[in-house]
């Protein structure tokens, strides 16, 4: 085998990490390198918060149960690894989402995107906002635009265009099942930032929303949906990363310590310790069992605060500190259909923060999924815990489960007993991006680049919370650092 040889260690065995491997080992190749790869994670299993349980006929994700379709990214990790023909799609007659307002569902009009109507009549006709609130949400037609382009919260946008009942009745609990965060406090650069710029250009959210592109679908065979998953879960993603990474040392139940920079005296120590061809890294990675990995690049793709004490003896890291975690839990519960007196005509419902619940949402799964339940069976998602109310994450199982129970009673009439109760623990799991969090992360990076070269940080608290986000924010940093290396390719020697 001839190429340049480089030593790489990436730390965190999640998807951002998997990924960072598969593209690693993908781009240095392409630009002439041999990656010596070793992917660390101290849990004792990959695949972070993705697993899929198999149990009773039923598919149940324990963790994130689908992604966006229009960010393609995960779909063309799919193919590079030869399993995109096990996406599918979400029933189709199942497009309805009921949003929670006075103990009621109600539809979500049609044409709203994060409670802005890029459909007027749905909008007015609909029960979720009094006519005071649709008349106050109309005047973002006349409101002048905020000319300036720094950050702001995303809740401050929508509360200034649209009036505090859209923000409260609808946007808040439609993004409470993305962030579990509050909306006067996520930053909109780092969240939608499209949507300041749709003010800027049109004077007008509703305008531009109207006026512009609405949030394209995804084509999957003849049908559309806006979400995608797996046939057998989400894990065929990761069983397939681990698989196709036969050759990357992966290292499970092993934490990381400390990153240490080679000065130039120990690189010479360890130069002359060695009869391999390959110029003396730069840096070492310590394990919590007191080994030493040396490595060229490294690849931080744990949570920030895990990431922030590893990077704080190096530099600057109060952007990582600034970025709060919330813990949240998935308690999805088994049915008899016939013990059901619902019949389910939409994906499930959103509950606003004001009404007073236990749970955040309900993801109607047997319907939404066709391939996740027998069909006699009905299977729902609950979702507890949200910024500000994360107590009853850490109740007790017998004590989270009665509390769902209790909504889904008085919500949606079920008294039923359940078949059975499967309850995840997220804990400090869900990013809140604060106000100004985009150029914190950008001069971090920039901080990074120049005093620790080689050494990059990524995932769901930097540029985007979804799997396809990590996905990509793992392909362009090993682009980036492939094409950087082709081009100076005296920082590696020949190995034969």
């Amino acid at each position: 085998m001839t190429g340049t040889a480089r030593k790489v260690v990436i730390i965190g065995g999640g998807l951002s990490g998997l990924s960072a491997a598969f593209y690693v080992r993908k781009y240095y190749r392409e630009a002439g390198i041999q990656p010596d790869i070793v992917l660390v994670e101290k849990e004792g299993s990959l695949g972070g918060k993705i697993e899929t349980l198999h149990r009773e006929g039923f598919v149940i994700e324990k963790g994130p149960d689908s992604f966006l379709a229009r960010k393609t990214a995960m779909s063309e990790l799919a193919k590079e690894l030869g399993i995109d023909h096990e996406l599918v799609t979400t029933n189709p007659n199942a497009k309805k989402t009921y949003i929670l307002q006075r103990g009621k569902l109600h539809p979500m009009p049609a044409g709203l995107v994060l409670g802005i109507p890029t459909e007027l009549k749905p909008f007015l006709k609909s029960g979720l906002v009094t006519f005071g609130g649709k008349m106050r949400a109309m005047m973002d037609f006349i409101i002048p635009p905020r000319r300036s382009s720094e950050d702001e919260s995303l809740g401050d946008l929508i509360e200034r265009r649209l009036g505090t009942e859209v923000l409260e009745n609808m946007t808040e609990p439609l993004l409470a099942g993305i962030y579990a965060g509050d909306m006067r406090k996520i930053s909109l650069q780092a969240t939608f930032p499209q949507f300041g710029e749709v003010e800027q250009r049109y004077g007008s959210l509703i305008r531009g929303m109207t006026t512009g592109r609405k949030p394209a679908e995804t084509h999957t065979g003849t049908k559309k949906s806006a979400f995608l998953t797996f046939r057998k879960g989400l894990q065929s993603l990761v069983h397939a990363l681990i698989h196709e990474l036969h050759d990357v040392e992966q290292r499970t139940g092993m934490g990381v310590t400390a990153i240490k920079a080679l000065s130039g005296t120990e690189s010479s120590v360890w130069a002359s310790q060695t009869s391999e061809t390959v110029p003396a890294p730069r840096y070492e990675v310590v394990l919590d069992n007191g080994e030493r990995l040396t490595a060229d690049d490294i690849y931080v793709t744990v949570q920030n605060y895990a990431a922030a004490e590893l990077l704080r003896p190096h530099v600057d890291v109060s952007a990582l500190d600034n970025v709060n975690y919330v813990s949240v839990a998935n308690v999805v519960m088994a049915f008899a259909k016939q013990d059901i007196v619902t019949e389910y005509d939409g994906s499930g419902f959103l509950v606003p923060r004001k009404e007073g619940r236990n749970i955040t949402a309900c993801t109607w799964t047997s319907t939404k999924w066709l391939h996740t339940s027998p069909d006699d069976r009905v299977l729902l998602r609950c979702y507890v815990g949200r910024s500000g109310d994360e107590q009853n994450v850490d109740l007790p199982d017998e004590g989270l489960a009665e509390l769902v129970r209790k909504d889904l009673r008085e919500i949606m009439g079920i008294s039923a007993k359940p078949l059975f109760t499967e309850i995840t623990r997220l804990k400090h799991s869900m990013p809140q991006y604060p106000v100004g969090h985009p150029s914190r992360i950008a001069g971090l990076r920039s901080e990074l680049g120049q005093k620790l070269p080689g050494v990059y940080a990524f995932g769901a608290g930097y540029d985007g919370i979804g799997m396809p986000d990590c996905i990509k924010q793992a392909k362009l940093t090993a682009e980036n650092a492939a094409g950087s290396l082709e081009s100076q390719p005296e920082q590696a020697a020949v190995m034969s």
